[in-house]
């Protein structure tokens, strides 16, 4: 994929900042493209959409398709008279600078159900119209998905392996019965999934409008307490009562000396080949559809995955087992054409994936703060080492902050030593180079003036924030996932240096002049 020299600012919308509670699709998100646009930036990246659940986690969702409502914008909902002012106004004081997702799912979602009832006793038949296209487009996985959110709901959130038998595994005249027991359910999940993609193409268009592309992350796994998991059990590796029989992480790394047990279920690869992987093709024509360029999470395990028995209480004692390799990508090219993917190639990267990679003409993912440790002539993370078939970040969501990274030396969750951890800040110092003074801000023009094509800075590092901004800690179970910024933080002055370093370094859209 031929990517243009270009910039871009790495923001989930939870984090947008509002007085719900919660970063939504409306108003801050339109402010938020308008400072993009300001700030001479090209790019908006976010993290997984889907419907979060335990651990609020973007990356273990109840969809690997569907968007997630708390992201739903009441502002339009207003609009239309589907809720009124009071009812809007008539919320908790929730805290400006965190997600608190309990409060915003026990105030959020009682709303969204009246809405819901307005809807379906006030429409008009065009509307009606527009809500049952829609829910004919994305009936490959809106039925059951629907469907699984209102058994879910009904058997108090109960992971599916602990419902009926009969409906757990998908018996059609259990699944029709439930399907006409929940109608009412079923339809509200279809009209919260219908408003998701309603509000996201208007967003989309305005990021357009703003020449701002919106770039995607696709995880490769799913949650086992999913939608995509229920409806599709022989796609995965289950026993006979539903539970993962294997499941999915990595070894020990940089980020955890025990590794890190994700615990999702692995997929049967030979299964999906034998349907041409329609399920990933569906998947990725449904994400195609709302961003513009799709990262590919830990694209290292179509070349090879790590395995860890379920029964294991760490990702320590696993395996390596080959994934579906070149096949898998010739068969989405044969659907979809050229996907505009980027292959997030982070962590244990041995010369088979690589050469999978190249064989794709992918590009990979290079992270500053991994820059500064071990052989400088052969650290792929350095600089000096980058090519330009490269996306660079400062750091991704699962890394602290750069000023963060510089003062939190001692970090819980660093398998390094102290005096290891001290030598790569030095040596960071040294090498950019900085006083230490505005660290963010030398990390944010190393990344900018170097040879990768695109360059993307979280936004806590554009604000100069610290560890209390950090978006993920890996292996930490609670606490993730909460970071928001506050509506005052987005200056114009912030913009205007932003926008002067895009200039410097050459990462200007094209269509926009370049001053000498």
């Amino acid at each position: 994929m031929a990517l243009p020299r270009a910039s871009g600012i790495l923001l989930h919308p939870t984090s947008l900042p509002g007085p719900y509670g919660i970063g939504d699709l409306g108003t801050e998100a339109r402010r938020f493209v308008s400072f993009l646009h300001k700030s001479r930036q090209s790019v908006w990246q976010m993290l997984p959409l889907g419907p979060t659940g335990y651990g609020n986690s973007p990356y273990q969702t109840y969809s690997a398709f569907a968007g997630n409502p708390l992201l739903l914008s009441l502002e339009p909902l207003l609009e239309e008279g589907w809720l009124t002012p009071g009812e809007v106004e008539a919320r908790p004081a929730f805290p400006p600078e965190r997600v608190d997702y309990n409060a915003v799912s026990t105030w959020k979602m009682p709303l969204l159900w009246k809405s819901f009832e307005r809807f379906r006793a006030g429409a008009s038949g065009e509307r009606r119209d527009e809500l049952a296209a829609f829910a004919h487009r994305q009936r490959a996985w809106l039925d059951d998905y629907a469907l699984f959110m209102a058994l879910r709901e009904h058997h108090g959130g109960a992971v599916w392996t602990h419902w009926e038998r009969d409906v757990a595994f998908r018996a059609p005249a259990a699944l029709q019965g439930w399907r006409r027991k929940l109608e009412q359910r079923v339809q509200f999940h279809m009209f919260l999934q219908y408003q998701f993609f309603r509000q996201w193409q208007a967003l989309k268009a305005e990021c357009q409008r703003h020449g701002i592309q919106l770039f995607g992350d696709v995880p490769i796994f799913v949650a086992h307490d999913s939608a995509d998991v229920w409806g599709h059990p022989e796609l995965f590796y289950l026993d006979e009562h539903g539970e993962p029989t294997v499941v999915a992480g990595v070894p020990p790394d940089y980020f955890s000396e025990t590794g890190q047990r994700w615990g999702n279920p692995l997929y049967r690869w030979e299964v999906m080949a034998q349907s041409g992987y329609a399920w990933w093709i569906e998947r990725l024509r449904t994400t195609r559809e709302i961003v513009d360029i799709i990262r590919l999470d830990h694209f290292r395990g179509f070349e090879a995955y790590w395995e860890v028995s379920a029964s294991e209480e760490t990702a320590v004692n696993g395996r390596w087992v080959k994934g579906p390799g070149a096949a898998f990508f010739e068969a989405l090219h044969a659907a979809l054409g050229e996907l505009p993917i980027v292959a997030e190639d982070l962590g244990l990267i041995t010369p088979e994936v690589r050469a999978l990679q190249a064989r794709l003409g992918l590009p990979g993912m290079r992270v500053l703060q991994f820059g500064f440790s071990g052989d400088p002539r052969t650290n792929e993370n350095c600089p000096h080492n980058y090519t330009r078939d490269c996306v660079v970040y400062t750091g991704t969501h699962d890394n602290n902050t750069s000023l963060g990274w510089l003062h939190e030396i001692e970090a819980p969750d660093s398998v390094q030593s102290p005096e290891t951890a001290q030598a790569e800040r030095e040596r960071a110092l040294r090498y950019l180079p900085s006083d230490g003074r505005q660290f963010h801000w030398d990390m944010v023009r190393q990344a900018l003036r170097s040879v990768a094509t695109l360059a993307i800075i979280p936004l806590q590092d554009v604000l100069g924030l610290g560890s209390e901004a950090r978006m993920n800690r890996p292996g930490v179970a609670e606490g993730n996932w909460e970071w928001r910024c506050l509506a005052e933080q987005l200056t114009d002055e912030v913009a205007q240096r932003l926008g002067e370093l895009t200039e410097l370094y050459g990462r200007l859209p094209l269509d926009e002049p370049s001053e000498p």
